[in-house]
């Protein structure tokens, strides 16, 4: 029989009807603003009181310390945490294997993949033991292997699968990982795998078990801070190459035009911009000195014209971007897409330089022209005398101004004068004749 509208409903359903799930995304590299996120996110979820808390995940790794503050929120939340690594071409790559199998159920969209947690470094993501030497490899990898083990046993994972994605860079479709029990589902979307997790119960902290009621639950999404998202939106090499060309720009202009204060201010916002960017990214002291030097050797070239100043500037901003980013930093651990390339760098260098050239060279255009104010201003202008002018006094009009004026020939009224000398407030002219 067909349940009538005002119907009372049962007990199941009711509490269904008023679950709620909260929701946040991890979306691009795991960074200190990411971490504060996922980690609030725990704490909110529990203080307000929902079902479980869903986190979209789609990221190539990130900062080990960062990973670390998600992972232990994670361990310690009483509220279950979902992981979903979606949609279709979303990966859960190095530091993102941590986050998921920290999570209480943990599903992937189809296309998606997870691994490769092994800690790459230097250009061409050479194996911390070709750049670091043999001690400091086994340290940094023994060291991720017993962190990402220690996760899988708690959460009942497979913990040699985990422990082959650190050492031997496994990675693994959707499929396969659930196959290995590496996540629990294969979902083609959030919504699937909420209902596949509904009636599901899974141990929190404390040693309680919790039944989900996560079907057609009412989903409710936690929004970062500003300052998360500022961190967050800062940290990519590409950002924080592209703030320290805007200030090198900015510093151009500003030199090449004193007292603008506009591109200097520009050019200092985004000086601290990346340097706040920096504190969030694993950049190397060596990149950020050829990205200056470079910057330094093109506004030399306006003044030498050797045109060899300006190549090698061009040559130094750009290796400045491809060595920025320190993989061999064991606080990290990410993809080797995670880098700046040279078909990115190239045309980004070139066009900058180009506009930094161009401004510093318009601002020297600008200081040979001759002084257009002040007393100097005023030598070689042309007015009209208003009273007759002789070698003691006289008055013309020079500039819009009426200005005292002598001159060493007697000059008519109505007749026309240039300016040959300026002695404070005192013209010394000649008569223009015609």
């Amino acid at each position: 029989m067909a349940l009538l509208a005002g119907a009372p409903r049962a007990p199941g359903e009711a509490a269904r009807s008023l679950a709620t799930v909260a929701r946040c995304e991890m979306d691009g590299v795991v960074d200190t603003g990411s971490g504060n996120y996922l980690a609030d996110c725990v704490e909110r979820a529990e203080a307000e009181g929902h079902g479980a808390l869903l986190v979209r995940l789609d990221t190539p790794g990130g900062s080990l310390e960062a990973t670390r503050d998600i992972v232990r929120a994670f361990l310690a939340s009483r509220v279950p945490v979902l992981v979903w690594v979606g949609p279709s071409g979303a990966h859960a790559g190095s530091a993102g294997v941590f986050v998921t199998l920290a999570s209480n159920l943990a599903a992937m969209a189809p296309g998606t993949n997870i691994g490769a947690a092994h800690p790459v470094v230097g250009i061409g993501g050479q194996d911390p033991e070709e750049a670091g030497g043999r001690q400091l490899a086994r340290k940094v990898e023994n060291d991720a292997v017993a962190f990402v083990e220690s996760i899988a046993r708690q959460r009942g994972r497979n913990e040699k699968w985990a422990a082959s994605a650190v050492r031997d860079s496994a990675s693994v479709p959707a499929e396969r990982a659930r196959e290995l029990r590496v996540v629990e589902h294969v979902a083609s979307s959030e919504e699937d795998f909420l209902a596949w997790a509904d009636g599901r119960g899974v141990e929190v902290a404390g040693g309680d078990t919790v039944r989900l009621a996560t079907r057609d639950a009412r989903v409710v999404d936690l929004a970062p801070s500003l300052s998360q998202r500022v961190v967050h939106a800062l940290a990519h090499p590409s950002v924080v190459y592209l703030l320290f060309m805007v200030a090198a720009l900015g510093l151009v202009a500003e030199l090449s035009h004193p007292g603008a204060l506009v591109p200097g201010l520009i050019g200092l916002v985004a000086l601290v911009l990346a340097l706040v960017a920096s504190s969030a990214l694993p950049v190397r002291a060596g990149a950020l000195a050829l990205l200056l030097v470079g910057a330094g050797l093109i506004v030399a070239e306006l003044f030498v014209t050797s045109g060899l100043l300006g190549a090698a500037g061009v040559v130094l901003l750009a290796l400045g971007g491809i060595f920025l980013v320190d993989r061999f930093d064991p606080g990290w651990f990410v993809d080797r897409s995670f880098h700046l390339t040279w078909t990115w760098v190239v045309p980004t260098t070139v066009v900058l330089a180009g506009a930094a050239a161009y401004v510093a060279y318009r601002g020297a255009q600008t200081r040979r022209l001759p002084q257009q104010a002040g007393d100097a201003g005023l030598v070689g202008e042309q007015g009209t005398a208003l009273a007759a002018v002789g070698s003691e006094n006289g008055e013309v009009f020079v500039h819009g101004e009426r200005w005292r004026a002598t001159s060493p020939t007697p000059i008519r009224p109505g007749a026309h004068v240039v300016v040959r000398r300026v002695d404070g407030l005192t013209l010394f002219v000649d008569e223009v004749k015609t």
